[in-house]
């Protein structure tokens, strides 16, 4: 709504940007106690998250650029940021900092064998982060809907001009605080067992049906008409399933192998 809006110079969408890594941060480490994490392998985490957002960011802008070159055959770098390439380069940095810092900062092994535990907490604090991020996309004016006159449109500044539209970036900020709050929940309940494959199949439906309303430019992925973010919705999905089936039936059936070893 307010693209050009600023605070010391600085743009309110990267205020907001801000103000969703910190709620994350703070979210983990209100629940990292409850987690089981020690206090070496949240300093990990943390240091890590702070790594991987940096990477995320960088990662998002070569992302788009890179789809906008097989649309066009013209490579532009900042041509825009996508969620799905910020999370790929964010979770890729992550995971190889968590695995590098742990291997000096934690005791032998004690960063491997908490890190179920740390996945579990890491996707509720993605989906508050990324729902608070969306309102950052509602103040910038994009990721927008299409034209309306309905009572729920809100205007916003698109290209030149004022326009009252749907605002999808606040709908999908609503859903996302659900599903965090959901994915809380779960995760108190049954610690790590299915927080990462609920949270990447619920955002993965949910991104692939929203797709068919945005109003701005999605990009093309060559494949049926899918854009880039629905064919990596798919993607996700499978990945969710995929590490449903490997926790259900390897990592517990391999945890009562071993209880089973050691006897009573």
């Amino acid at each position: 709504m307010f693209p050009e809006a600023q605070f010391l110079g600085v743009g309110l969408y990267y205020w907001i940007f801000l103000a969703s890594v910190l709620a994350a941060m703070l979210a983990a480490r209100l629940f990292s106690v409850r987690a089981g994490l020690s206090a070496r392998v949240f300093d990990v985490v943390l240091c890590s998250a702070v790594g991987g957002v940096a990477a995320g960011y960088l990662f998002s802008l070569l992302f788009e650029s890179f789809w906008e070159y097989l649309e066009t055959g013209v490579f532009v770098w900042g041509a825009g940021s996508t969620f799905y390439g910020g999370l790929i380069g964010a979770a890729l940095a992550y995971l190889a900092l968590y695995f590098l810092l742990g291997k000096f900062l934690c005791k032998k092994g004690e960063h491997i064998a908490q890190f179920h535990q740390m996945l579990s907490l890491v996707f509720p604090c993605i989906a508050l982060a990324h729902g608070i991020g969306r309102m950052g996309c509602l103040f910038n004016g994009c990721c927008y809907g299409e034209v309306t006159d309905r009572w729920y449109g809100i205007e916003m500044f698109v290209g030149v001009q004022w326009q009252r539209r749907v605002p999808l970036q606040l709908f999908e900020a609503i859903y996302l605080f659900v599903l965090s709050a959901g994915l809380f929940v779960l995760f108190l309940r049954f610690r790590f067992e299915y927080t990462p494959s609920f949270y990447l199949i619920a955002y993965a439906v949910w991104r692939f049906c929203i797709e068919f309303f945005r109003a701005d430019d999605r990009g093309a992925s060559g494949l049926g008409g899918l854009s880039p973010s629905q064919l990596l919705s798919v993607v996700l999905a499978l990945c969710g399933i995929a590490f449903a089936l490997f926790y259900k039936f390897y990592l517990k059936k391999k945890g009562r192998g071993e209880a089973a070893h050691e006897g009573p």
